[in-house]
């Protein structure tokens, strides 16, 4: 069998007939002989002898001899993501552009599933589902795992590049924003947690800890798109256009602490700068952003990257710069190294030849790609040498990296909702069953957007039919959007089996890169067919949600007829089994919501308002559990499961209060702020050695063994002046059987965890109190002169 594949553009629609082309792959044998992965500096290079090849140098030395060798037309040619080779140098071409968002992608241009031995690759949950799980070492695991089938790909010559473009760490400020699924949700903790985490995973470091990267790395992670972006098109507004007006004060304690987390905790070697205008200023224009903060402040080591076509949108749709060399020169000297699309490369000579740019600006970047180049060994002979290059097709789709990608969507899934007797059911006990719903049968309702062809998938439908001998399947809608509903058909069903399972919710042709959401209901007739069913069924049925954003389910919440509500996210190949799993009792879920679930009435605010903080003058409610005042459907943090824990919160035996009057050693604190003080007058030695430990005690009373994720906050006495309501400052999960107790550590630091920020961006420690909070448990810490 010959099947040939055209890979998409990230912006082109068109997922669902790939995938219909994919499938049959999956399970088609083939053996195809593919060329080995291009490398430079072999035994018969021309370049052998030259200081690039030679790997006791350091890299700046080697990538300085290199560029010093280039003609200025060379050097501009790798200023895109297709960067064309060097023959005379040996210099291979080279495919910047790859994903790895939730596994292995073929949404870039370098990876190739199309041919050649292996045509799929693991297939994590989207990352939202992921991050209900609130365990960092799950993320590092799954980042490492898809590091390690790239690197694997690449080294079978099915992929021509290792610089992945992933993960995506834009907080999902706005419920309608189509791309919301990509990120770890709305809370900057959780987003710089996940952010470190996965890129120390791709990228092959340790699992813990700030050090450096391994001396050659597996991939290169880019942390994406910063900063300030989340908005596709929304009534008219588009990404391309849109000129988003942030506070200062949003900037530093929401949007950008993720992308610092990347670079400081994580040491990603590469930053994506975003279409988003932020105040004005195009982020891949933006030299306070790109120099100042990502290479300067936050010492990035690596290389920084715009979205695709942001450089020529930034001339054509923006408007910023009056020619293109203007608008090529203004981004690479403000820290711009790479385009992703042609428009540098076709400008930048030009550009040049007008005054505007200079030769060192174009070494600066070129230099800046070829060092990440060198770490990931492409400069040092065949890669069969190096700490990676025993991986190959036998180390893609292990049974490992399957039984990872089913514990992912175990421990994400969230019970919102169980009526007491409904779950868990018992294998063996259910005669017949119906599974309706566009979302009970569709391979794509598991794997979202961002993805490769998936290793053996299990739809929900799949997965019922595991655990029970008889169900009957109805898709019920013709569509996500469920435009024409056969609910004649569904309730006539209903009414002839035992138990009723809906799967319902979105898709992408509903949130997705380039289309957000207007409203937040479940789409078309999918809430009257749910209704329908439930009032004809002979139990309660069982609700299961799978959307990337939240949905506004509240009649859902108010039916006894719905007896169980679990939101499944978008969640990978093993998805329909890890259902199943849960629904049976074979697993008591443990995730929790990490973005609020708001109701439909929030959409009357605009997402062009990016304001965090509510203003109660006019009654715009703010956003996120941290600032929001109104109504929820459901709030960020909530989860069910089917054991009952409690929590108690102590103090460790170093008492935080007595470290106190370390923060008034020599400060005199700003006269404008004389409650507080500034973190940066305290210092880094004072902060160290006021960093305590506090305990929380944790019990499973039962009568189920599982997995619990404790949550633990920091509360201010009042919320005035820009202060949260809350701030997520830790999390942990722990495995407990039924009747066990445990005790969980948090190391907190207060310059970091008791910090807030002012209007003007700075961080500040109040005196006084603070609460930290584990449900309603509080631990008073004080902060007295």
């Amino acid at each position: 069998m010959t099947i040939v594949f055209t890979a998409f553009h990230r912006r082109s629609a068109g997922t669902a007939a790939l995938l219909i082309l994919l499938i049959p792959v999956l399970f088609t044998k083939v053996a195809v002989v593919v060329a080995g992965p291009p490398f430079s500096c072999g035994p018969s290079s021309p370049a052998k002898g030259f200081p690039f090849c030679n790997t006791k140098l350091s890299v700046s030395q080697r990538v300085a001899d290199l560029v010093s060798r280039m003609t200025p037309a060379e050097k501009v040619a790798q200023l895109g993501d297709i960067a064309t080779g060097v023959a005379r140098l040996d210099v291979p071409a080279y495919k910047w552009w790859n994903e790895a968002l939730h596994g292995v992608a073929i949404s870039g241009k370098g990876i190739h599933l199309d041919r050649g031995a292996v045509r799929a690759a693991t297939s994590f949950p989207q990352v939202l589902l992921t991050a209900a799980s609130f365990n960092d070492n799950l993320w590092f695991r799954i980042g490492q795992a898809t590091g390690k089938e790239a690197r694997a790909l690449y080294n079978i010559g099915q992929a021509e590049g290792l610089t992945m473009w992933s993960p995506n760490v834009n907080i999902f400020r706005d419920p309608r924003w189509g791309r919301g699924q990509e990120t770890p949700g709305e809370d900057p903790a959780v987003a710089s947690r996940y952010a470190a985490a996965f890129v120390r995973g791709l990228q092959g470091s340790a699992a813990t800890g700030a050090g450096k990267p391994p001396a050659v790395l597996q991939t290169s992670a880019c942390c994406k798109h910063a900063t300030a972006y989340d908005l596709e098109d929304w009534k008219g507004v588009s990404r391309y256009s849109f000129a988003a007006k942030v506070t200062a004060q949003d900037l530093a304690d929401t949007f950008n602490p993720p992308f610092r987390s990347c670079v400081v905790d994580g040491k990603a070697t590469c930053v994506m700068c975003a279409y988003t205008s932020v105040n004005g200023v195009p982020s891949c224009a933006n030299a306070d952003l790109l120099t100042k903060t990502v290479r300067g402040s936050w010492g990035l080591d690596g290389y920084i990257a715009a979205d695709c076509d942001a450089v020529a949108i930034m001339r054509n749709s923006q408007f910023y710069r009056p020619t293109a060399e203007d608008t090529v020169a203004t981004s690479l000297k403000a820290g711009l190294d790479i385009d992703c699309g042609p428009y540098v490369q076709q400008h930048a000579t030009s550009a040049v030849q007008k005054g505007k740019l200079t030769q060192q600006d174009i070494d600066k970047a070129v230099k800046n790609l070829f060092a990440t180049c060198m770490r990931l060994g492409h400069f040092d002979g065949d890669p069969k040498g190096n700490m990676y290059g025993g991986l190959g097709a036998a180390h893609i789709c292990t049974a490992e990296h399957k039984n990872l990608a089913l514990e992912a969507a175990l421990d994400g899934i969230v019970l919102l909702k169980n009526t007491p007797g409904v779950l868990p059911l018992r294998r063996g006990a259910v005669a017949s069953a119906a599974a309706i719903g566009p979302n009970a049968n569709d391979v794509l309702a598991l794997i979202s957007n961002y993805w490769g062809p998936p290793c053996q998938p299990t739809t929900p439908l799949a997965g019922l039919q595991g655990y029970v001998k008889s169900v009957k399947f109805l898709a019920g809608c013709n569509s996500a959007a469920c435009t024409a509903a056969a609910t004649d058909q569904a309730v006539a069903l209903a009414r002839s089996v035992d138990e009723v399972f809906l799967f319902m919710g979105l898709s992408q042709t509903q949130e997705s890169e380039g289309k957000d959401r207007t409203i937040l209901l479940l789409p078309g007739q999918q809430q009257s067919l749910i209704t329908a069913v439930a009032n004809a069924a002979k139990k309660p049925v069982i609700l299961v949600l799978l959307t990337g954003g939240p949905v506004d389910v509240t009649f859902a919440q108010s039916n006894p007829k719905i007896g169980a509500v679990l939101w499944a996210g978008y969640p990978g190949q093993a998805g329909g089994l890890a259902i199943a799993k849960i629904l049976f009792g074979e697993k008591s879920p443990s995730g929790r919501l990490p973005v609020t679930w708001y109701p439909e009435a929030f959409t009357k605010f605009p997402m062009t308002d990016m304001r965090m903080r509510a203003d109660p003058a006019t009654g715009y409610p703010g956003r996120s559990y941290r600032f929001y005042n109104g109504k929820t459907v459901y709030k960020f943090g909530y989860g069910l499961s089917y054991s009952k824990f409690s929590h108690r919160l102590v103090a460790s035996t170093r008492n935080p209060a007595s470290n106190s009057s370390l923060l008034l050693a020599g400060l005199t604190p700003k006269s404008q702020d004389n409650g507080s003080y500034h973190v940066d007058d305290v210092g880094a030695e004072a902060c160290d050695r006021l960093k305590f430990l506090a305990v929380v005690k944790v019990q499973n009373h039962g009568p189920m063994d599982g997995k619990h994720s404790v949550l633990m906050f920091l509360r201010w006495p009042n919320a005035t002046d820009g202060r949260p309501v809350s701030q997520l400052i830790g999390f942990r999960n722990e495995y407990l059987k039924a009747g066990e107790k445990a005790n969980l550590r948090f190391d907190i630091s207060p310059c970091e965890h008791f910090s807030r920020v002012r209007e003007d961006g700075t961080k500040v420690i109040d005196k006084g109190s603070h609460f930290l909070m584990v449900d309603k448990h509080a631990l008073e810490i004080t902060f007295e002169a």
